[in-house]
């Protein structure tokens, strides 16, 4: 055993040495012995190693490796949240010698079966924590999903606000009209629908938490009588929408199940209604996961059995159920720096987060944030609105000649 440790260490000195002169990257190393080996100039993030047999997760690392011996406990990083994903990711990738490039570092295309029970499972797993524990990173409303940024000094709140309306305004959601949120969240997009723009809604959620508290936010904001929230699968709602809205719930639907998800949504809308899928989507044209150990860090800890298309098989696949597709907006740095804001307001939050949830879950939601801010940043991953409605011919399409539309008004 001596001797393993040994020549794990040496190895580790050998690395440092290399990538210090190839790559100069902020970060250090701090042994349980104190030795401490550089990787670049000036660190920005330190990483502890408290026993011997958490060197194998450094002299070989992938962000998988780095993600796991972080939430286990295997070693204790110290840094900002947003620099020590970022910093991982320099050292994984270029101790591997693997390229930038997000389409390279494209992993495996899986395809899971997603049943109900599986999915409601998949659902509660990730955002049955702890409403508090939400509260303490999401804006006001309790928006999960990327926020619009109007102008560099924008807020949390205030971008989130904007996000609605501007999803609102582009479905053209008028007085009167009768809208589905698939996937609704605490009830933000529904409850404004009702109260900005006079509609009638009903959103849907696996979640019990969220269930719970929107319909408490919905009771309480005196619109019960024109906005409800159900505990449904999407799969098992039955009407007629003039509007359908899903925001950051199709990475639950899965690969195998575009087509029924899409043509569900199809047979729920009115005629001259219009439909608005708004969700993360690979960069790889082959729909594969992010490589580097990063899809599989994500499936273990955070969204079990997410899977994300590519914005070309979303189009074929929504063509395919009876849509036209009229708009598509790339969101993802919006997205960027919305995960990185939720990261800074978890990591100010630290504390109480792990009196909530434990040191463990702290972790895990601490290595997501500051990842997807990162992946974001870096065009890993993407984050499109698309905006459809019915393919039924010459005159089908009820939406203005124009864009302008859009931004006729702004959130207020």
């Amino acid at each position: 055993m001596f001797l393993l440790e040994n020549k794990l260490e040496g190895r580790l000195e050998r690395m440092a040495a290399d990538l210090r002169a190839r790559h100069n990257i902020p970060l250090s190393v701090r042994l349980w012995t104190g030795r401490s080996f550089a990787f670049g100039d000036a660190p920005t993030v330190t990483i502890s190693v408290p026993r011997a047999r958490s060197l194998g997760y450094l002299v070989s690392p992938d962000l998988m490796k780095l993600g796991e011996a972080y939430v286990e406990g295997h070693i204790d990083v110290e840094g900002r949240l947003n620099d020590i994903f970022r910093v991982g990711a320099m050292f994984a990738r270029s101790a591997a010698d693997a390229p930038a490039s997000p389409h390279r570092l494209a992993g495996i295309r899986r395809m899971v079966r997603h049943t109900r029970h599986r999915d409601r499972k998949a659902i509660q797993y990730h955002y049955d924590v702890s409403n508090d524990f939400y509260r303490l990173f999401l804006d006001d409303r309790m928006i999960y999903s990327c926020a619009y940024f109007g102008e560099d000094a924008d807020s949390l709140e205030r971008a989130q606000e904007r996000k609605l309306d501007h999803i609102l305004t582009k479905m053209q959601v008028r007085p009167g009209d009768r809208l589905l949120d698939i996937g609704c969240g605490w009830g933000a997009l529904v409850m404004r629908a009702v109260q900005k723009f006079g509609a009638t809604a009903l959103g849907i959620t696996l979640s019990e938490n969220q269930h719970a508290l929107a319909k408490e936010r919905i009771a309480a904001a005196g619109i019960a009588d024109r906005c409800e929230v159900r505990l449904q699968d999407y799969r098992d709602v039955e009407g007629s929408f003039d509007r359908i809205s899903s925001v950051g719930m199709f990475e639950h639907v899965g690969l195998k199940n575009l087509g029924t998800y899409f043509s569900k949504m199809r047979s729920l809308l009115a005629p001259g209604g219009t439909v608005m899928n708004h969700g993360i989507t690979s960069s790889d044209p082959d729909s594969r996961e992010v490589g580097m150990g990063v899809g599989e860090f994500i499936d273990r800890y955070v969204f079990p059995d997410g899977e994300l298309p590519h914005i070309s098989l979303v189009l074929r696949e929504m063509a395919a159920a009876g849509f036209e597709v009229t708009d598509v907006e790339s969101l993802r740095r919006h997205y960027a720096r919305t995960c990185a804001m939720w990261a800074d307001n978890l990591e100010r939050s630290k504390v109480q987060a792990m009196a909530l949830v434990g040191d463990r879950r702290y972790r895990i939601w601490s290595v997501y944030l500051s990842g997807c801010a990162h992946a974001f940043a870096n065009n890993w991953i993407n984050l499109y609105q698309v905006l459809a409605c019915a393919d039924g011919g010459v005159g089908a399409n009820p939406l203005p000649m124009t864009r302008d539309y859009m931004y006729a008004t702004q959130a207020g």
